[in-house]
Formats: C-alpha cells, structure tokens, sequence
C-alpha cells in the first residue's frame, strides 16, 4: 500500500485521476489530504470539511476481476467497509442509504464518490473517495451532517481510523474477488437505511409519493414498492428519498 499525504489540494479523487491519465497507479495507492479546495460528492454536490478534522481520502484499486455491468458492487463494498469500520468504533445506528452515504440514526458521517476507469470496454480499476466526518464539531447550513465525534463525544485519531477503513476494504474486496457477489448483496440490502418502512421519495419532477424500500438490482438500481402495489426500480436521478 503507497500512502501519499498532502496538506491542500483541489481534490484527491482528481489527484489520482491525473495520475491515471498517465499510468495504472499501484494498487491500493491512497491519497489523503488534509484539506479539499473542490471537493465532491455524488452528482457535483460539494463536500464541506473543516481542515484537519476529517478525513478526505482517495483510494485506486485495480479491479481486472469485475465485468462492466458488476460496477455497483463496488459501491456496495465500499459501503459495507467503512460501515464495518465504524462499527470497530462503536458508532451507533449505522445505515447505508442508497446508493452510498454512511449514516449514523438519520445523520450523514460519510458520503462515497466512485469513479470508474474504463478502456477499450474493460473496468481497469476504480477510484474510491469517500469524505469521513471525524472530529468536526460544527456544520453549516447542514442540519443533517454530523461527526463520529459529535456522536460518541470521542476524539478519534485519523490515523487509526483510516488504517481500519483500509483493512475492511482490503477484506470486501477479497470477497469481490472470490465472487461471493450474493454475499456482499444480501449484507448491503439487510443494512439500507428505511428498508421495509413506510417513506416518501420525490421523482425528478419534484412530485412526492410514498413507498417502501424492498432491495435494489445488480445494477444498483432502488426497488420501492409502490402504493400501487407493484415494485419499481430507479436510477440514482430519478428518485430521491425525503425520509
């Protein structure tokens, strides 16, 4: 594992995405920066971080092992190892919700961007970067944001934290590897925040509608059951989930 540590920097997914214009980084290469000038989160959301008291990390992995239409899966094991890696800290009421935050009751501690490279139609590898809320204490404008800190009233070494997200993505992805693809679903839908309760959504019209959480497809798409009465699947853009 190469570890390269930095103080500022616009962004370490773009880091590392520069890196790979050039050449296949090494596998497991890890870029963690103390502060993000353009962070980013799902769909060009922005992620706000207070200097020094999160984590911001970037991870490559080389995934020659997974075909193109197996991309989600790698979201699903990304979730399920920093899950489990909160879980080592004792962090509370932990849920996924779709796609890929990381919850602690109803507050985000932790939200995950993957991109994908792709060349001549083959999935080379993937770049993780997840933003983890650590020691932050106050959150603008964000009455859903919280910190592993905040939470548990812990101050948390970001070394130590980090080292254990590492080990647990090391471990999902040998599950990966091993295709044990039926595992990592089951585990990751048992752990959907809301699933089988009562919600409301909104589509992409802005018009709200209640449902139920059921699962997801191996694509990575929401299954919601529908006062229909029928189960309906959606992109990550057609549907948002209100609480």
């Amino acid at each position: 594992m190469y570890i390269i540590k930095l103080n500022a920097i616009d962004s370490t997914n773009t880091y590392l995405k520069d890196m790979v214009s050039v050449a296949l980084p090494s596998d497991y290469t890890v870029v963690v920066a103390e502060t993000q000038i353009k962070g980013r989160g799902q769909m060009g959301a922005k992620w706000q971080a207070e200097k020094g008291k999160n984590l911001t990390v970037s991870v490559f992995k080389r995934l020659s092992f997974l075909n193109l239409n197996e991309q989600f899966y790698i979201s699903m094991a990304v979730s399920l190892a920093i899950y489990k890696a909160l879980s080592a800290f004792k962090i509370p009421q932990l849920r996924i919700k779709w796609p890929n935050d990381i919850l602690s009751a109803e507050y985000k501690l932790c939200g995950i961007l993957i991109e994908n490279v792709i060349k001549n139609n083959i999935l080379q590898g993937s770049i993780i970067g997840f933003g983890l809320n650590v020691n932050q204490k106050f959150f603008n404008n964000l009455p859903q944001a919280s910190s592993m800190s905040l939470i548990t009233g812990v101050i948390y070494n970001k070394d130590e934290v980090l080292s254990e997200v590492l080990n647990q993505l090391k471990s999902y992805f040998e599950i990966l590897e091993a295709k044990n693809h039926t595992d990592i679903k089951s585990e990751y839908e048992k752990l959907l925040f809301r699933k089988d309760k009562p919600s409301t959504f909104s589509d992409f019209n802005n018009q709200s509608f209640p449902g139920i959480i059921k699962g997801i497809t191996d694509s990575g798409q929401l299954q919601v059951w529908t006062e229909d009465e029928i189960i309906k699947t959606f992109d990550l853009k057609e549907i948002k989930l209100l609480y």
